[in-house]
């Protein structure tokens, strides 16, 4: 279990996270999401002892991890995969880790075999592609066979076998009882990985819930709108209120207005639809509709 409580980081008169609170349990996955500049990272370097919060407490297992004294047997962390020394081999960063934290050689091997490296396992980590790299990282995680374990961004580098075998990976450990934070961009993987989700924004707790409540909870619902004049419909749409989304050439994704409203406002003004299709929202469209005004480094649609 991870508790944070009333957690706070300020860089000067930048505050990275605000009076954070939430508990991640074990048993579940829990997916930790928010837009570039939310607070993830910083929140997990904290997690970790590596930040010292500015106010706050956050324990793993009812202790601060600088207390802990073994923390890969209590804690396993995958924050950055390249960080690792190039000159090692896989074999010897994972033997490094493990004789520093009093673990046996034999389990260097079994995470090896687990994370699929075995056979590069003498190879420079710095000649490592960045999946492979993500799999080393992940091998280190898993070392001390810890019962709290981190991912930020995970399947970076991956491929989609290795997308579909880190998915699986950590809803293993989730089933044995472990505590497990992600943190991810992809929001169609989160939404097929994930029980849980804890969202912030601009550092502050948006949403702590189970997917699926956060997926029902959603007061928006989208709606596919085909039409030939989807530039100039897009922008009545907007000045009408609703939030949209230009997929193709002739396809928005609307949500603020229902499909009845959407059809009235193309009668009036003439514009004629292909398509007009209310349907649930995915998971990255119900974020992006409860993140939208956290956006700190965004575009104009």
């Amino acid at each position: 279990m991870i508790e944070l409580r009333g957690l706070t980081k300020q860089f000067g008169r930048h505050l990275a996270v605000d009076d954070l609170t939430c508990t991640i349990t074990p048993g579940r996955v829990t997916g930790f999401l928010g837009p570039n500049g939310a607070g993830k990272t910083t929140t997990m370097r904290m997690i970790l002892g590596l930040d010292a919060p500015t106010r706050g407490t956050v324990t793993v297992r009812g202790h601060r991890f600088t207390d802990l004294p073994v923390p890969m047997r209590e804690v396993g962390a995958l924050l950055d995969a390249r960080a690792v020394h190039g000159g090692r081999t896989a074999y010897h960063h994972l033997l490094c880790l493990a004789q520093s934290n009093r673990i046996g050689r034999r389990r260097v091997d079994e995470v090896l075999g687990i994370v699929g490296l075995e056979a590069v396992a003498r190879r420079r980590a710095g000649r490592f592609s960045l999946g492979m790299s993500q799999r080393l990282g992940i091998a280190a995680a898993l070392l001390g066979d810890p019962a709290v374990l981190l991912f930020d961004e995970p399947v970076n580098g991956l491929d989609p076998d290795g997308i579909r075998w880190i998915r699986t990976l950590m809803r293993d450990l989730a089933a044995e009882g472990r505590t497990v934070l992600v943190s991810s961009h992809l929001m169609s993987e989160m939404a097929l990985t994930a029980d849980h989700l804890v969202v912030i924004g601009r550092g502050r707790l948006i949403a702590d819930t189970a997917l699926d409540a956060f997926m029902r909870g959603s007061a928006d619902r989208a709606v596919l709108v085909r039409t030939s004049e989807a530039a100039s419909f897009a922008d009545r749409l907007r000045t009408a209120g609703a939030t949209v989304r230009r997929d193709k050439a002739d396809e928005l994704v609307v949500t603020d207005l229902d499909s009845a409203e959407i059809g009235r406002l193309a009668a009036v003004d003439g514009v004629p639809l292909i398509e007009l299709t209310p349907r649930s929202q995915s998971l990255e469209e119900a974020f992006m509709a409860l993140t939208r005004e956290s956006v700190e480094f965004g575009v104009e649609r």
